[in-house]
């Protein structure tokens, strides 16, 4: 098992852990950002990290593992793949999430959902409506990195290997727009 220090020093190591001034995928505005498809892309890490995601979940009676895209597609492959699962994601169209490619959930069907970072779990909620919506039964979830320092709640069991209390400003209220800092938007979503 990792600690909080050594997954630190991952993120470290792989420059995924980025300092400055940041456009979150939320809208808000913080000077830490956490890009973990600079992690992901070391199948290492990628295995290790999710190896220690899935453990957290092995126990549980679970169908299908999902993610909403972009982000959390590679930690959902990876720990569909070591709980031997079924993985599908679940990707924006006309602003709403929805499951495209073929991709189903039949009533009944336990979920798992997981996610790279959480700030306000808004994405993560998105999907377990949808998974709701089909029927399907979100029993938990996970994610790698949970910037709201265990703010944020989804109704169900939630893991996440790393926490942190991440200072986060709505944008007319951020101290770095005010020193006029330059703003970057790193997401998957502009």
């Amino acid at each position: 098992m990792l600690n909080e220090e050594e997954i630190m020093e991952i993120f470290r190591r792989t420059g995924a852990l980025l300092s400055g001034h940041f456009q979150l995928t939320s809208g808000l505005h913080s000077s830490t950002y956490f890009q973990c498809a600079k992690v992901l892309q070391y199948p290492k890490y990628a295995r290790k990290l999710c190896g220690e995601l899935a453990e957290k979940f092995r126990d549980r009676d679970m169908d299908v593992v999902i993610a909403p895209a972009i982000g959390g597609i590679v930690v959902a492959c990876e720990v569909g793949g070591l709980l031997g699962l079924r993985t599908i994601f679940a990707e924006r169209e006309g602003g709403k999430m929805t499951l495209r490619r073929g991709f189903e959930i039949k009533r009944g069907e336990k979920v798992l959902v997981v996610e790279d970072v959480i700030t306000t779990g808004g994405s993560v909620q998105e999907v377990i409506e949808l998974v709701e919506s089909k029927g399907g039964v979100v029993i938990g979830v996970g994610c790698l990195v949970d910037r709201s320092g265990g703010r944020v709640h989804f109704g169900v069991p939630y893991v996440s290997l790393l926490r942190m209390d991440v200072v986060n400003w709505e944008p007319d209220r951020c101290q770095l727009c005010a020193e006029g800092a330059k703003l970057t938007k790193p997401g998957s979503r502009r």
